[in-house]
């Protein structure tokens, strides 16, 4: 076998160099040069190292299709976001701010599976002892799941072979070394090449493997971005970590579908799912207030109900704010000129602060007909049905355009109560659901007069 070869590498444009440079000379970025590894030399061109066999080359229409094996963690909010389950030899990458619970539902999650199959959490950061106080408190069944200190990858991955776990936690990849690179742990080249020994021996022993991953003052994971592409599976944990709600949301699954959500609790058992979050985003007011609607979002495969509020006040500034928390801010100033050109209602001389309740961050556009409501009943001061539910998108030319999943909405509205629904005209169902009244509309001008009908 070739000698490994090390070889500089820019984190900005992924050059190469044989040597080490304060500058990169290709992009010209500064102190980007880090320390990686190259696997042996490239083969020579012609025949030489030419195994004799082909590559097996199928068509579509030849390759078997099987359903991917999978199973539970025993947490029912966590094999949502995985896609129904965990896949043997898949690697989960979790990311979150510090103290948010990313070590908490992983030492639940693994006691749980330790009963029935063979389990190993490897901890760089805490000693065992830490680990055991913390499955303690918990309340947590602490005689099947094997504990690990250890940072070296080497020697993770030569006890993991022995003890061939189902199931092992990396706990997090930030304190991992390898031995082969002579860089401090948790530089880019460190966690790289770590992570690709982690990836290749859960592809060939088939153990599912978890990752905690740190992230940066922006949010995003830190070290190498092709971290996050060498993994199956990337979850955010969000939420406020002095809060009672955490959301884990996946943002990649090469095994299921992206952006599912799901809902946990903080207490002081660990975490505990909410398996009806609906009902806890809907915790209102005893009466109606001005500034508060109700709308429908679609989180993965599910619906659920949060409450979008409004503060609209008279400006004292040149520039008049515009703030907004779980929703995307430009789309906000854009809502509001459509609101003004085809609804004739001004906010140019007023600040607008927009908040969905409970932490959640709503990321389609079916919140622009609810935001808008809630500005206007803001604005007026006169309070919408606390039993009205709101949802659809606001085209620039004042049309009310349909949203996916109408129905599923519609359903999960009529199951809380709701008497009246404002959506689109293209979502209105042929039958409606018992108790719930549907008003369709086709331009912003209906919406706005159905509001307070």
């Amino acid at each position: 076998m070739a000698k490994a070869k090390r070889m500089y590498g820019c984190t900005e444009c992924g050059s190469t160099f044989p040597k080490w440079a304060g500058q990169c000379g290709d992009c010209g970025a500064w102190n980007t040069l880090v320390e990686t590894i190259i696997d042996g030399a490239a083969p020579p061109s012609g025949r030489a190292g030419w195994a004799g066999d082909k590559a097996n080359i199928k068509t579509l229409a030849e390759v078997s299709v099987e359903e991917v094996p999978r199973f539970s963690t025993a947490s029912g909010e966590l094999d949502r976001v995985l896609g129904g389950g965990l896949v043997d030899g898949s690697v989960v990458l979790i990311g979150g701010d510090p103290g948010i619970g990313k070590s908490t539902i992983l030492l639940q999650t693994l006691c749980n599976i330790a009963r029935q199959f063979p389990a190993l959490y490897v901890t760089g950061e805490e000693s065992q002892q830490q680990v055991a106080m913390r499955a303690r408190r918990l309340d947590l069944p602490q005689d099947k799941l094997k504990v690990m200190t250890e940072t070296c990858i080497e020697s993770i991955i030569a006890t993991a072979r022995l003890e061939k776990p189902k199931v092992m936690v990396i706990d997090s990849i930030q304190t991992i070394f390898t031995e082969q690179l002579q860089s401090a742990p948790g530089g880019v080249a460190q966690v790289r090449e770590s992570a690709a020994l982690l990836v290749r021996f859960a592809k060939q022993s088939g153990t599912a493997i978890f990752l905690v991953g740190h992230v940066t003052k922006e949010g995003a994971l830190a070290g190498p971005r092709v971290l996050e592409h060498m993994v199956d599976t990337v979850l955010y944990f969000e939420g406020e970590s002095d809060g009672r709600l955490r959301l884990l949301r996946a943002v990649k699954n090469r095994f299921g579908a992206v952006n599912e959500l799901g809902v946990f609790g903080m207490t002081d058992k660990g975490l505990k799912e909410v398996t009806n979050p609906s009902a806890i985003f809907l915790t209102r007011a005893q009466e109606a207030v001005p500034g508060s609607v109700v709308m429908a979002t679609w989180e993965g495969t599910r619906p659920m109900l949060v409450e979008v509020q409004a503060l609209v006040d008279t400006s004292h500034m040149a520039n008049p704010r515009r703030v907004t928390l779980g929703l995307d801010q430009n789309r906000l100033a854009m809502l509001l000129a459509v609101l003004h050109r085809h609804g004739g209602i001004p906010t140019y001389d007023q600040d607008v602060f927009i908040n969905v309740v409970g932490g959640v961050k709503v990321l389609e556009t079916a919140s622009d007909l609810a935001l808008m409501a809630a500005v206007i009943s803001s604005l007026r001061n006169r309070p919408l049905d606390t039993d009205l539910l709101v949802f659809g998108e606001v085209g620039l030319s004042g049309e009310i355009r349909p949203v996916p999943s109408g129905q599923e909405r519609l359903k999960e509205a009529a199951k809380h109560g709701f008497k009246r629904a404002i959506v689109p005209k293209g979502n209105a169902p042929k039958e409606a659901p018992a108790g719930l009244q549907i008003i369709a509309v086709t331009r912003l001008e209906q919406a706005l007069d159905a509001l307070f009908e």
